[in-house]
């Protein structure tokens, strides 16, 4: 159990999750050798508190353009934020190639529906994070001062099946953030899963910019690189960031293997919570 943590990196599986999955469900699961069922707010709260996690940030999961299917939406990750507010963080999600359009909903998002963050998933919003169409995005994103994490590496959208769905995984190279992290420096971005494969991309950007951050979801600690855990405890101590990938992975499962790992005391509460506290402005 933790004594204190945030998830940085958890979903919300409700209809707007397993809608815009739907085409992809059944190769979800073998991929994450996890059930696939519909959790109410009361049930996501309870399992996580059981775990010991005392924060959890909702992000949207929006796949239409590759699924057809629409996704969450800003108002439903609202209405669920306010169910709980002193334990969900809910990010909003745009579509950054329409930049006028997703500007003016990253603000409304913000300031009406007082969301903390933006959530964006290059390989299903079909862009790389470098395309200079989202960068208005990014600079409303900097002006608002809140996070933007980027879904980096492969992903389990798509995975077995025939051309993995069309799902192009190059646009979810690390390298690609790089621009971003350059151009808007007071912006602090989290690049989620730690890129793999691309994981020596995603540790080189995070130590050369400073506002650039890792989480850790997506895998069981048990299976994450060694390189990986090694930056963790030591140069990119201040960096790194926990995250479930809820409901693909219990925090259960990843906290108690999490705490089998060989960490210094402050890395592990860094991981943990602290550095979550700095990226959200947050009291934990």
């Amino acid at each position: 159990m933790a004594a204190k943590a945030v998830d940085i990196h958890a979903h919300f599986p409700g209809e707007g999750f397993y809608g815009t999955f739907q085409p992809f469900i059944e190769h979800l699961k073998k991929y994450f050798r996890t059930e696939a069922r519909f959790r109410d707010v009361d049930e996501v709260l309870k399992e996580f508190s059981e775990a010991g996690v005392s924060k959890i940030v909702l992000l949207p999961i929006e796949a239409s353009k590759v699924s057809g299917k629409p996704g969450d939406t800003n108002e439903l990750f609202s209405e669920i934020q306010r169910k709980a507010p002193d334990r969900f963080i809910a990010f909003a999600t745009v579509d950054p190639l329409s930049p006028k359009q997703a500007s003016e909903e990253l603000e409304r998002a913000v300031k009406d529906l007082e969301l903390k963050g933006l959530k964006l998933h290059p390989q299903l919003q079909c862009f790389r994070p470098s395309d200079d169409r989202a960068f208005r995005v990014y600079e409303t994103a900097e002006e608002l001062g809140i996070p933007i994490l980027f879904h980096t590496g492969t992903t389990g959208v798509g995975a077995g099946m025939e051309g993995g769905y069309g799902i192009l995984l190059d646009y979810g190279r690390p390298i690609y953030v790089d621009k971003v992290a350059a151009s808007f420096p007071r912006l602090k971005i989290i690049m989620a899963h730690f890129g793999w494969p691309w994981y020596e991309e995603a540790l080189a950007v995070a130590m050369h910019k400073a506002n650039v951050y890792i989480d850790l979801s997506g895998w069981a600690p048990k299976h994450i690189p060694e390189i990986v855990i090694k930056y963790a405890d030591t140069l990119l101590r201040e960096k790194m960031l926990f995250g479930t990938d809820y409901p693909m992975l219990s925090p259960k499962r990843w906290l108690e293997e999490f705490s089998k790992l060989k960490l210094r005391d402050e890395s592990r509460e860094n991981i943990l919570w602290r550095n979550a506290e700095k990226i959200l402005n947050i009291r934990v």
